[in-house]
């Protein structure tokens, strides 16, 4: 159950990101909008991380946490952001998630 609330730790931070991202295009009240979406993310992720770590290994926690939001906000600049798809950025973050599968794997 650790592993699994971690990992929707991981998805929150890329939720708290991406509304930074939709922030920063927007104006006014939509804009503030996502800025109360950063905040509710953010304290959800933040939250689901202390849980997770009164059981896990902090070291194993947080490399997953940040490395699934790291690649899940990698995915969402590319699908909603246009970003760039190039071959080395997609080889990188695949390496990331392969470093993520390890982790769990090798920990208890």
């Amino acid at each position: 159950m650790n592993w699994i609330l971690l990992i929707i730790a991981g998805l929150f931070e890329v939720g708290f990101a991406s509304c930074l991202g939709k922030a920063r295009v927007s104006t006014g009240i939509v804009a503030t909008y996502w800025y109360i979406g950063f905040a509710v993310c953010a304290a959800i992720s933040g939250y689901l991380l202390i849980k997770v770590t009164q059981h896990l290994p902090i070291g194993t926690a947080y490399a997953v946490w940040t490395g699934v939001g790291a690649a899940g906000t990698v995915l969402v600049g590319i699908l909603v952001f246009n970003e760039p798809a190039d071959f080395w950025r997609l080889f990188f973050i695949t390496t990331l998630v392969v470093s993520i599968i390890g982790l769990k794997a090798v920990s208890s």
